[in-house]
């Protein structure tokens, strides 16, 4: 194994840095999410003109880059430095590689090519608070309990003369109120037989009604949906198996998750340590003290320990995507057990690296609100919109001893050894 980014994947986090540096700073970030829409379409529309930013995983046969988690881990990891408004994560990490693996091929090639160009926004639309649930990150639930129940709660599906029609409220959902796709999990048939599958539902469809929720983290909005017998198209067909494609995307998402939130503390320490190099308290800079030294150093560490599990998450994300392909080309008995063993390595590694980096995030916040002193408890200050990413992060996708728990569960940690 070569840990060396290749000379693409510098230029991608070269590129992406110089980029979002000028077009992300504070008052820019600011009047983005104060938009209806909170994210800034301008920089959207150039990510993915300049650099093919919402294609970045996807495969060229579809307009894509061709390129793999690991890639769309370091764009994720540029994005959080700056927490860029944009749809990357709704769009590029959590719905496109679901309408990617589950679509028929007429779907993908109607739908990919307009991601990958930046013309079609999408979010996956989970009932209730369950996302980390539907992606198997804090549980693995076979009968997609985490969707509602049978006839009651969550999203109903039901056929019609020309289709579906969905029936149901999803809240908390990631740029829901202003994606023009929508892929919503919900239930079908009745209650001994239900199960669940995924739809999509353009974005002025009938029956649909959106409201853009407030939020602890307002640059990571989220949005409630209501249907109303809205018209909606299966995403591939009745035979599809979507919950284990849910957390094989869980998998990735923890990967990029867990990138973004170490580019984010890493940016935070950053700013710290530039900050108190310049404040002076009793006649020299207060990074001159020992005790602010020692609490910085302990932050660094954090942070490059977690940059290191991300990084790791990423490889295994990417690693276990070609194993799958192999897997599937072959079908013989030596890839799918190469394949087994490569899942669950790379399943606990990514719930683990996305512990790391929200501990991270969260720490280097705290850090650096607390060194800034009076200004940095200040809506005009920065710093606290990092500490707010952790915290949001971790009620959308933790909480962080519940990542763990389940990955010591994926890693059979706690079974007692056979005779």
């Amino acid at each position: 194994m070569d840990a060396r980014f290749t000379d693409e994947q510098d230029e991608i986090r070269r590129t992406l840095r110089e980029l979002l540096g000028k077009r992300c700073r504070p008052e820019e970030l600011r009047a983005a999410v104060d938009t209806p829409a909170g994210h800034d379409p301008a920089l959207w529309t150039t990510l993915a003109e300049q650099l093919g930013l919402p294609g970045l995983s996807l495969p060229e046969a579809y307009g894509g880059v061709g390129c793999t988690a690991t890639e769309l881990a370091l764009a994720c990891e540029e994005a959080g430095r700056t927490l860029a408004p944009t749809p990357l994560l709704a769009t590029a990490v959590l719905a496109a590689p679901l309408l990617l693996a589950l679509g028929t091929d007429a779907q993908r090639a109607d739908l990919l090519p307009r991601i990958a160009s930046g013309a079609l926004t999408a979010a996956l639309a989970v009932p209730g608070p369950a996302l980390a649930t539907a992606l198997a990150l804090t549980g693995h639930d076979r009968h997609g309990a985490w969707a509602g129940g049978g006839r009651a709660g969550g999203v109903q599906a039901r056929r019609a003369e020309d289709g579906w029609q969905l029936y149901g409220q999803v809240d908390q959902v990631l740029d829901g109120h202003s994606a023009r796709l929508l892929l919503v999990a919900a239930h079908t048939g009745g209650f001994a037989r239900s199960r669940v599958l995924l739809f999509l539902v353009r974005g002025d469809a009938t029956g649909l009604t959106r409201a853009r929720q407030t939020a602890l983290d307002a640059t990571r909005p989220q949005g409630r949906i209501q249907l109303r017998y809205s018209p909606a198209e299966l995403l591939g067909d009745e035979t599809v198996d979507t919950l284990p494609a849910l957390a094989r995307l869980g998998d990735t998402a923890a990967a990029c998750l867990a990138a973004e939130a170490v580019g984010a503390a890493g940016r935070v320490l950053e700013r710290t340590v530039e900050y108190v190099g310049q404040r002076e308290q009793f006649g020299r800079p207060v990074g001159s003290f020992q005790a602010v030294k020692h609490r910085l150093a302990d932050a660094y560490v954090q942070v490059q320990a977690a940059r290191s599990a991300a990084y790791y998450a990423a490889w295994a994300a990417a690693t276990e995507a070609t194993d799958r392909a192999m897997a599937t080309a072959t079908a013989t008995a030596t890839a799918a057990a190469r394949e087994e063993t490569s899942g669950a390595r790379e399943e606990t590694a990514g719930a683990l690296a996305l512990a790391q980096a929200l501990e991270a995030l969260r720490r280097a916040a705290a850090e650096g609100i607390q060194l800034h002193g009076g200004i940095g408890f200040t809506w005009e200050h920065e710093a606290h919109l990092y500490f707010k990413r952790a915290a949001g992060d971790e009620l959308l996708f933790g909480p962080v001893h519940r990542l763990r728990a389940h990955a010591a569960d994926a890693a059979h940690v706690f079974e007692e050894a056979g005779p």
